[in-house]
């Protein structure tokens, strides 16, 4: 998630899900944005959709099965339309409103290894679904002085909802987009968050074991041409250094930083869930 627009929210959750399906997990992407880009990105129209994540929002308990659209033998994805906009207004009433898409996963997850949720660039209620059902929060930037800027507001929004709705949520950390590691802004930007980060290791909020992925994702044509095809970086450009960076941010966040004492008991935790 990222309130802010344009940051590489899309690109990092469809070109992440194809590279952690290369390694051959079983991952589910789910297109929580009315824009529907995720799903156009993976090769699925929106238009004439007979089950979308919108029905599934209205109806948590109809068949999600007939909503997952299957894209290769490890990767799959529940689309987006754009009637999903009208969700915000139809749910606001409702009960559990909150809860929605965790009852969707409730039904659907255990066929999964790894489920990738892309967010609307906004702070709704389909994003407090998907914070709601979530374990952990990347966050895809860009290494300007604004984006540094909303990095405390995405914490805030973190701490409100793992104080009530879903506590066992953290954030994992930032995936750099669009990167220039020759700018100084850059740089200056990157060391910033780390030492935010390195100032919450001893403090009790969800982004104490967050950190700055690597390597960060360097900005190439090839990632912005690939969705007009409907195909992941893999197999539109897979020679392309965004096919390398985004599998190499595979494999990085599949090892994990060393584990501390703290660490053991979460990961002991997913590896049950996955099992």
């Amino acid at each position: 998630m990222n309130q802010k627009g344009g940051v590489g929210k899309t690109t990092t959750t469809v070109n992440l899900a194809a590279a952690l399906a290369l390694e051959g997990r079983r991952v589910l992407v789910i297109d929580l944005d009315p824009q529907s880009h995720a799903s156009l990105h993976l090769g699925v129209e929106p238009q004439g959709l007979q089950t979308s994540i919108y029905d599934l929002l209205l109806d948590p308990d109809g068949d999600a099965t007939a909503a997952i659209h299957s894209i290769n033998e490890n990767l799959a994805v529940i689309p987006s339309e754009t009637d999903l906009a009208a969700a915000e207004s139809e749910l606001a009433t409702v009960e559990d409103r909150h809860r929605r898409l965790g009852r969707v996963l409730d039904r659907v997850g255990h066929a999964f290894d790894l489920v990738l949720i892309d967010c609307p660039p906004s702070l709704g209620i389909l994003t407090l679904n998907a914070l709601a059902a979530s374990d952990e929060v990347l966050i895809p930037m860009q290494a300007h002085f604004l984006a540094l800027q909303g990095v405390g507001k995405l914490m805030e929004t973190v701490s409100l909802v793992a104080g009530g709705l879903n506590p066992r949520l953290r954030v994992a950390g930032v995936v750099l987009c669009m990167h220039d590691a020759a700018a100084t802004l850059s740089q200056e930007v990157v060391a910033d968050i780390e030492a935010y980060f390195e100032q919450a290791k001893e403090q009790a909020v969800p982004w104490s074991g967050a950190r700055v992925f690597r390597p960060p994702v360097r900005r190439n044509i090839k990632l912005a041409e690939c969705p007009s095809f409907g195909k992941s970086i893999f197999d539109y450009a897979p020679t392309a250094s965004g096919a390398a960076d985004y599998r190499a941010l595979a494999k990085a966040m599949l090892a994990g930083p060393v584990p501390t004492a703290a660490d053991v008991v979460v990961v002991e935790r997913a590896v049950t869930e996955v099992r």
